[in-house]
């Protein structure tokens, strides 16, 4: 079995185990995508949806933060870590998107790169979820699970990941199945306990099963 075909069959048998796949981050614009992926770094989705539940009762729209304090944002959003460095990104962020975009998030993804606190991976996310736009997004259950299954030989580095996922993974299919992955890295292919394998719906084409 080649990689591309161990990765179509992935991606069938995923869709069937997770068919909703989604987001875990919790908006409704895409500005607080942005906000949120900025907070989720070494912090858990379900905290950074409680926070930033907060910080948008005082800072509703890409202007008000914009113009917030950097030290108002930071204490708000101190419960996700790294108070201090996120929440000068969010408020650069936020003035950029006001300056230059008229408070809109841009559909392209090197102006989404250029954003303060924007890495590929955010970018993809958003291209991906916000605009519907070819993506994959290199987290670390990405990274784990598609190193654990074959389709990449022991990389690590998140580009390099993706470079490699974009030559067997369809690019319509890349901003689902990396849903899927998440949901599959929290639910059965785990990283802080050995993998329940023996419950898994790819056992017998995943290249390093019960390993």
């Amino acid at each position: 079995m080649t990689k591309k075909q161990r990765a179509l069959a992935i991606i069938e048998r995923l869709k069937k185990e997770y068919p909703q796949a989604q987001c875990s981050l919790d908006y409704d614009q895409a500005w607080k995508l942005l906000v949120s992926v900025r907070l989720a770094a070494q912090c858990t989705d379900a905290r950074v949806n409680v926070v930033v539940e907060k910080l948008y009762e005082k800072f509703p729209d890409v202007e008000a933060l914009a113009q917030a304090p950097v030290e108002e944002i930071e204490k708000i959003v101190h419960p996700c870590g790294l108070g201090n460095s996120k929440a000068r990104d969010i408020s650069a962020c936020m003035k950029m998107l006001r300056d230059e975009y008229g408070g809109m998030v841009p559909d392209d993804f090197d102006k989404l790169l250029a954003l303060p606190g924007v890495g590929r991976k955010s970018a993809n996310l958003i291209m991906g979820d916000v605009f519907g736009k070819p993506a994959i997004v290199t987290d670390t259950h990405c990274i784990r699970l598609v190193n654990r299954m074959g389709l990449v030989d022991g990389i690590k580095e998140p580009a390099k990941v993706e470079k490699e996922l974009w030559k067997i993974i369809p690019p319509e299919e890349g901003s689902d199945f990396c849903h899927r992955l998440v949901n599959h890295g929290r639910d059965i292919c785990t990283a802080r306990t050995k993998p329940y394998c023996d419950r898994c719906c790819l056992q017998d084409i995943c290249k390093k099963a019960g390993v």
